[in-house]
């Protein structure tokens, strides 16, 4: 089969089509015949060489895929042979065949083509995990009205990458005000057009704007891809028991934090990953978004955001896109 497999670090031009043996099912999971994959920025920083694969998993790049059963390893039922479906993996989707456990597959939901379904596995699971299971937002509008009647507020740091588009629409079916920051006009009107509030953090202090726009209360969520750089600025944009929950490093790995003023406004941080939890945990984390997720999606009321989609081959073009933030939502590769 074809993969494209981890053997050197660098730049995109390092990703190429290999052949390699078609994986086999053991029990408890599936053969699927990968028709599209969506490209994470974990698989940008394992080829760059700072992301390395959970031990024992695939050196093949790829956790999220699209596709239809092919086989089945023993404990898993042979009737779901020819089903489509979604997967998240701690690696191996890039190729023309994965194996993933039953318990981390999601039914495809027919409204999606293969491309679409392929871009949603990791964001849901991503976006679920850290708001609702971590951070105890719920989905339930109604739970989501403070004691003065207002909802509650989100800032979404990178509003237009994956996770920010499928977060600004999950956090909005919530009930919920959403902020979301961008880098440029352009960027801003596409978060506009999702309805939540633009910040163009090269031109206004999100802190300034969040807390003037909620009357000095502050956010009561805060998911956050830049890290170290926005630390204090997060931290004071906070309402008081507000949650902070940090997902990525891309402004850095290091910050001081005021403990006396955490602990005066009874502030939670939060910093998590989704590769490296177990089976069990990614499990749980599915079944959430199964029943709270899916039918919204199914309903139409949550899009996937699918910006670009390449074919395999044309991987290193894909991850030169993606390296280059114009994207607006997922980039995904065409694998049948």
């Amino acid at each position: 089969m074809r993969a494209i497999i981890e053997e050197n670090h660098g730049g995109p031009e390092v990703l190429r089509v290999s052949e390699i043996p078609a994986p086999v099912p053991h029990s408890r999971e599936v053969l699927i015949r990968v028709r599209a994959a969506g490209i994470n920025r974990a698989d940008a920083l394992q080829r760059r060489g700072f992301y390395p694969p959970p031990p024992e998993s695939s050196s093949i790049y790829g956790l999220e895929v699209a596709g239809e059963i092919e086989a089945v390893g023993e404990g898993a039922s042979v009737e779901n042979c020819g089903r489509p479906v979604m997967a998240l993996l701690p690696g191996g989707g890039y190729a023309d065949y994965v194996t993933a456990p039953v318990d981390l597959l999601l039914p495809k939901p027919e409204n999606l083509s293969f491309e679409e379904a392929a871009a949603l596995p990791e964001v849901a699971a991503t976006v679920y995990s850290n708001l609702v299971l971590t951070c105890g937002m719920s989905m339930d509008p109604a739970e989501n009205l403070r004691e003065d009647g207002q909802s509650a507020t989100v800032l979404i740091h990178g509003g237009t990458g994956g996770i920010g588009v499928h977060a600004i629409q999950v956090t909005l079916a919530a009930g919920t005000r959403v902020f979301a920051t961008v880098g440029t006009e352009e960027k801003a009107e596409y978060v506009r057009s999702l309805g939540a509030e633009p910040i163009v953090y090269r031109e206004q202090s999100f802190r300034d704007i969040v807390l003037s726009e909620t009357g000095g209360r502050g956010a009561d969520y805060i998911l956050d891809v830049v890290g170290g750089r926005y630390f204090e600025d997060n931290l004071h944009t906070l309402a008081d028991g507000g949650h902070l929950c940090i997902i990525g490093l891309q402004g850095g790995r290091k910050a001081e934090v005021d403990l006396a003023y955490a602990l005066a406004h009874r502030l939670s941080v939060h910093a998590t990953n989704l590769r490296s939890r177990s089976e069990a945990q990614k499990a749980e984390i599915l079944r959430g978004v199964r029943e709270q997720i899916l039918p919204l999606v199914e309903s139409g009321r949550i899009g996937v955001g699918l910006d670009r989609v390449f074919p395999l081959e044309a991987a290193a073009e894909a991850h030169e896109y993606f390296d280059s933030a114009q994207h607006r939502g997922k980039v995904v590769l065409r694998v049948d």
